[in-house]
């Protein structure tokens, strides 16, 4: 038997967002999720949570990397709860567990994250996100930045 593709794709953010940056958030989850592919973030508010929720309204799945050591601290649409008990340190496992990451927008978490995964040669793809490489894959919508991270992944 063949084995199964699995893709495993971080999603970074912020951790309060505005509605409008809640409604791409969404829409990223839901976009991996309809393209089978299990959605890793932070797993707390903001745009975690709303990446969390887009994907497991469309039957995605979920795995939060949680800062604490409190698994009751993810949000209600982790599958999956990872409590690191190591801070902001926990960006690393977020985008270690990722073979591609999708920075939503963000604040100095998501640039560390961003940081990290260059250093890495993870795939960076943007939306509306820092721009502090000539290696971050910036895209317009949600859609076509989940497109690119599959691509980058499976083109190696």
């Amino acid at each position: 038997m063949e084995p199964v593709e699995r893709l495993q794709i971080s999603v970074i953010g912020a951790g309060t967002c505005s509605g409008e940056t809640a409604e791409l958030a969404y829409r990223v989850g839901k976009q991996l999720a309809l393209n089978h592919v299990v959605l890793v973030c932070g797993g707390l508010g903001g745009v975690m949570e709303h990446a969390a929720r887009g994907a497991k309204e469309n039957n995605g799945h979920t795995v939060g990397i949680l800062p604490g050591f409190d698994i009751s601290d993810a949000n209600p649409y982790i599958d999956i709860a990872v409590p690191t008990g190591i801070s902001h340190a926990r960006n690393i496992l977020v985008v270690r567990s990722g073979m591609a990451c999708i920075a939503v927008e963000g604040a100095y978490g998501t640039l560390s994250e961003i940081a990290i995964a260059l250093k890495l040669g993870k795939p960076v793809i943007g939306i509306n996100t820092w721009d502090v490489s000539p290696d971050i894959i910036m895209a317009d919508t949600p859609e076509e930045a989940v497109h690119r991270a599959i691509q980058q992944i499976r083109n190696g």
